[in-house]
């Protein structure tokens, strides 16, 4: 969320960033009139509890002098009421400047390019090499059918379009990936494992950003205001929800493996065949707490640590930074990283790594205290470290062998 102080004192450079994001400058004068608003009710306020002080001074010394007080108190009792329906329409104000501020997304970081859509992405770097076969390449729904690890048609008969059923070494593959990433990202590079629950409240859905926009993408339980998490990102990063942290203890650094439910209601027109698209997906989450001047280096280390991932399943992919209009809600900066698939002939996102700032930490009031003993907002960066559906949809179509088998990388002979 942003700071109604910075809008207000900046709030001619907040609608250009935010036009970077194709939000209409008319929301910000929305929020400065509510802002407007209830600094007057406020000014009110005050105005009538110094009225009310000084009446009670009057009181107090009426009565050490033996004078009647009656018309005083009576005076007092209609000021009294005015304080409570100031205090009232205070509330309501409240409530309708939240309501605005928490539908506004977070500023671009300068260093992100501009741009409108995808088109205006840059590829930051490359690594490996586009496998040449001898053969014609496979896709991997034909590779997983005929191997037998993957039924598509069974996920569908027991639950619907858009659901996997692993099966034999598609399982193992499953929890070989689970296992391989948690000990990477654990022993290399100093993240501590949680395990935390795949049902959360709307209160945490909102402090990540998914709430309010992106309700129609999320599973909500019918008689409670739950929902499945889309993603480990929520549990996690509000683990430290209204709490404030030690600045010795920074960075943070965790991680998570999740099932992730997501409904793609916007997911119209775009590729759902195969892994491509799926509504439930499992995933391995990187989630950091850190120092405001520390943000951009720790999104950076927080990127190579998901690459690490890919390199060591041998399969070529580049780093994209995202421009303007592709950014998430939440984020400042973001960089994907995307896979080539050569059955596919496609390149395919894995893992978004971004910056949010103290964007997420002022939804979820997260603190930290300076060594000089103030209080400042933490920054959360978090990243898919990564996410397993597509990434099997990549190794099935990079390893595979002329005769339909499947040549695993090095590094899953500890874990198959």
């Amino acid at each position: 969320m942003l700071d109604i102080k910075f809008i207000r004192e900046n709030s001619e450079f907040v609608k250009k960033e935010l036009a970077k994001k194709k939000v209409p400058s008319e929301i910000i004068d929305q929020v400065l009139s509510f802002d407007l608003e209830r600094r007057k009710f406020i000014k009110e306020v005050d105005n009538l509890k110094s009225m009310r002080n000084d009446a009670n001074d009057q009181i107090t010394k009426a009565k050490q002098q033996g004078k009647p007080v009656g018309k005083i108190i009576e005076g007092m009792k209609t000021v009294s009421q005015k304080i409570g329906d100031l205090d009232d329409s205070v509330g309501e104000v409240d409530k309708g400047m939240v309501k605005i501020l928490s539908s506004i997304p977070n500023l671009p970081h300068s260093s992100v390019p501009v741009g409108s859509d995808a088109s205006a992405n840059q590829v930051v770097r490359e690594w490996g090499k586009k496998p040449v076969f001898g053969f014609q390449p496979k896709d991997h729904m034909e590779l997983a059918q005929k191997l037998g690890w993957i039924s598509f048609e069974r996920g569908a008969k027991l639950t619907g379009s858009g659901s996997i059923l692993y099966q034999n070494q598609g399982a193992k593959l499953i929890r070989a990936l689970m296992n391989m990433m948690l000990d990477l990202h654990i022993e290399k590079h100093g993240y501590q494992e949680v395990w935390p629950p795949a049902l959360v409240n709307r209160a945490s859905m909102t402090g990540t950003g998914q709430l309010p926009k992106m309700e129609d993408d999320m599973y909500r339980l019918k008689d409670e205001d739950l929902f499945l998490i889309p993603t480990a990102e929520v549990p996690v990063t509000n683990i430290y929800r209204d709490e404030t942290l030690n600045e010795k203890d920074l960075p943070i650094k965790l991680t998570a493996y999740s099932p992730c439910f997501r409904r793609e209601a916007g997911s119209y027109g775009k590729d759902t065949k195969g892994l491509s698209r799926v509504h439930q997906f499992d995933k391995v989450e990187l989630v950091k707490f850190v120092r405001p001047q520390d943000s951009l280096n720790e999104l950076e280390s927080l990127v190579l640590n998901a690459e690490a991932v890919l390199q060591l399943l041998e399969l070529p992919y580049r780093v994209v930074m995202l421009c303007t209009g592709d950014l998430s809600f939440a984020a400042a900066k973001c960089y994907d990283l995307e896979v080539y698939a050569p059955g596919s002939d496609k390149w395919f996102e894995v893992s978004s790594c971004s910056m949010f700032e103290n964007f997420q930490a002022r939804r979820m009031n997260i603190k930290y205290k300076t060594k000089d003993g103030k209080t400042e907002f933490v920054h959360t960066l978090n990243g898919s470290g990564v996410a397993f559906a597509r990434t099997i949809l990549c190794l099935l179509e990079n390893h595979q062998q002329a005769d339909g088998s499947i040549r695993f990388p090095e590094v899953f002979k500890k874990y198959m």
